[in-house]
């Protein structure tokens, strides 16, 4: 993800037709109208029942088509257009996620509990650090829905993230030259995972999340720089000390552990005061916005961070 300079066309206009019909040919509707596990596979969408979340937004949606076609995976590839085009041996069933660290009831959740969740149907802004943005209608519950279920610890302060490893269903994972080490890790501070606007996704637009978006299970942080939002996790752990995180661990001077959305801080290599809206604007990427400290959520977030130094703490 942040090794790209921010795009300047959007995703609507640059995504190869031929990869976006590759993929139509393969997602379908199921029928009946609930969840069939047997239909949440590698090669088929499955429709989610959800109530109504306390979020939403009074802005366009990004079209599905960019969503599910243009984003960040480097599990498939290195390329926008890789995930969706290299994801489709993906399988996220059967799928577990243990839960454990400093917790008196560590445990595992099956995908079937977890699709059982009261589901809500969340719209968040999406900001990437190369400078785009998007509008997606999650479907997903809070996270901390899960961790009340494992009764943290006291001496809980931290929550680390691990997305899975499986080279043989994952091309990015395989080769002699890999972008990044493997498993992909992520952290939040206990009260950030705790937040009511942290959730675990599993589907948009009203279906399955599809594999190139982090199927079956994805963190969603929306005043976070997107790469934050870990895909395709199977642990949960509960931490004293601050955890690793991938893109710190690759580069801290660009990447920091907190990496909230802040248009006052930029990137080492661009300017993070404005941002693309992805599949608005003209062929040469105009329409450029204002973005927003922490992505429009400082009402909600910014408590979180009083006293702090945003420029030290990125």
């Amino acid at each position: 993800m942040p090794a790209y300079r921010p795009p300047k066309i959007p995703a609507s206009e640059i995504t190869p037709r031929a990869i976006y019909m590759s993929r139509r040919s393969f997602i379908g509707a199921t029928a009946g109208a609930g969840l069939s596990l047997a239909g949440f596979s590698s090669a088929l969408a499955a429709p989610l029942a959800a109530k109504p979340g306390p979020y939403k937004l009074d802005e366009k949606l990004t079209p599905k088509e960019s969503v599910t076609t243009y984003n960040n995976f480097y599990e498939f590839g290195v390329n926008k257009e890789d995930p969706a085009a290299n994801s489709g041996d993906f399988k996220p069933t059967p799928w577990t996620v243990k839960v454990d660290g400093l917790v008196g009831k560590p445990r595992e959740f099956g995908l079937d509990e977890i699709l059982k969740m009261q589901l809500e149907d969340r719209t968040y802004r999406l900001r990437c650090v190369e400078g785009w943005s998007m509008v997606i209608p999650w479907i997903g519950f809070p996270l901390s829905a899960i961790l009340d279920q494992v009764d943290p610890l006291g001496s809980a302060k931290y929550v680390s993230f691990e997305t899975v490893v499986r080279p043989e269903e994952m091309p990015g994972q395989k080769g002699l030259f890999q972008p990044l080490p493997w498993p992909y890790i992520e952290g939040l501070r206990l009260d950030e995972a705790r937040h009511p606007l942290t959730i675990l996704a599993v589907g948009l637009y009203g279906e399955t999340l599809p594999n190139a978006n982090g199927a079956p299970i994805r963190l969603v942080v929306p005043w976070k720089y997107g790469f934050k939002s870990i895909k395709s996790i199977v642990r949960i752990s509960l931490v004293e000390e601050q955890p690793q995180t991938t893109w710190k661990n690759a580069n801290a001077r660009e990447y920091g552990f907190y990496s909230n959305v802040n248009p006052a801080v930029d990137h080492p290599r661009w300017s993070q005061a404005t941002e693309q809206r992805i599949g608005e604007g003209g062929f040469f990427g105009g329409n450029r916005r204002d973005t927003l400290p922490f992505n429009g959520y400082a009402e909600e977030v910014a408590s979180l961070y009083a006293g702090m130094d945003l420029k030290a703490n990125y």
